[in-house]
């Protein structure tokens, strides 16, 4: 072959080559137009963010694990149907600017339609702007400060209570069930623990009670002694705490080390077996509130646990319960989007819609959202450390519905 016809017959297969790539470049529908994306493919991923790392990868790993375990019971229906579905754990670490750059790296993503997070109020709420501008659905398990629905944003919702009710709850509790003429609170400067002592704060005084201090400490630091001396000081019937086990835990041991007798009552930040371990002996007949802690009271929360205990080899704690219900929701609402679409790839904006028409039977309660995207059917429970163990023996329920 001579070498001019060589060079024609090559660039007539170069031709060719170039011609069936941009075919089949443009036969795909794109990302969020309801069918396959761009690639061919069928691909959802779902993401989960909370803290993998640092001081509260306890209640994040949780957070992680009851998402996993929902999109995984929940995902036939979809495979069946040709999609693949994929979970996607991110580590925001409990921090605002980490939150926001997950949160931009997942809206990049067209294959993700869903995100189960974030975990701490004041990282939702920065994130959650990010969302929006993308119009993706963001359910959170358990951030339960009230600004994070009272925005108004479609595509943002949460599973569990909010503050303006558990605060206050726990306020009624300590005025009603303890006769509580005092209070003496405490919180960790964030949007969750200052937002949730302030509604304690306000109820308290409502109700008639003598708020003796309102002070912030520093999240990390293990030296209580100036909080503490106040408290002891000032003789208060209740010690209210906002915010997690990390200082609670440590609060509470140096409060009876350095001889309080107050009664402690911690917010759901509280609710888990690290308290135990940070305060000790000294946890005994501590009071917490919690949203989900009837599980293990029902034949179908036993079961549950179970099939937890089996996955993942450990017992479960509150935030896996709040966050397989957020993975739940999710994987309903993804569901009903692809039957609405004919069973096509949904867009995110389906998604939205769709997730505010959710009902199901949760593990903590029924599911259903308001206009607003709160869970109708939240309740919260009072309840007391007995023994050194977790969890703790349920005492008082709340309803928070609202």
């Amino acid at each position: 072959m001579g070498r001019k016809k060589l060079f024609t017959v090559i660039s007539v297969i170069c031709i060719m080559a170039l011609v069936v790539s941009f075919g089949l470049s443009g036969c795909g529908k794109k990302a969020g137009t309801g069918g396959q994306d761009a690639g061919g493919d069928n691909i959802i991923k779902i993401a989960s963010v909370s803290p993998l790392s640092g001081p509260q990868a306890a209640f994040g790993d949780s957070v992680r694990m009851g998402v996993e375990m929902a999109i995984e019971e929940n995902k036939a229906e979809m495979e069946k149907a040709g999609f693949k579905v994929e979970f996607t754990p991110q580590d925001d670490q409990g921090d605002p600017k980490m939150g926001v750059a997950i949160a931009q790296k997942l809206v990049t993503d067209p294959n993700v339609l869903a995100v189960a997070g974030h975990m701490n109020s004041g990282v939702t709420i920065p994130a959650s702007e990010v969302y929006a501008k993308a119009n993706l659905a963001m359910y959170t398990p358990i951030a339960t400060n009230p600004q994070i629905t009272d925005r108004g944003l479609k595509n943002v919702g949460r599973v569990c209570g909010r503050d303006d009710v558990q605060g206050a709850s726990a306020a009624q509790f300590a005025f009603d069930t303890l006769k509580s003429k005092s209070a003496f609170i405490v919180h960790d400067k964030t949007a969750y623990g200052q937002g949730i002592a302030e509604e304690f704060k306000k109820k308290a005084e409502a109700l008639g009670m003598k708020v003796l201090g309102f002070d912030g400490v520093t999240p990390g630091e293990v030296d209580f002694s100036a909080v503490v001396n106040k408290i002891v000081q000032a003789k208060p019937d209740v010690v209210y705490h906002g915010g997690t086990y990390t200082e609670g835990g440590l609060i509470l041991k140096q409060m009876r080390e350095k001889g309080s007798k107050a009664q402690y009552i911690g917010c759901d930040g509280d609710d888990s077996s690290e308290m135990v371990k940070i305060a000790g002996k000294y946890v005994v007949g501590s009071y917490y509130t919690s949203m989900a802690s009837d599980v293990g009271r029902t034949p179908e929360g036993k079961d549950w646990m179970a099939r937890f205990e089996k996955k993942f080899s450990k017992q479960p704690e509150a935030y896996a319960t709040y966050s397989y219900d957020a993975g739940l929701a999710i994987m309903k609402g993804i569901q009903q989007a692809i039957t609405d679409n004919g069973g096509k790839k949904p867009t995110r904006d389906q998604i939205v819609e769709a997730m505010r028409k959710v009902e199901a039977k949760g593990v903590t309660a029924q599911i259903t959202f308001n206009e607003n995207g709160d869970n109708s059917n939240a309740k919260s429970f009072v309840l007391q450390f007995t023994a050194e163990k977790y969890p703790g023996d349920v005492v008082a329920e709340i309803n928070l519905n609202k």
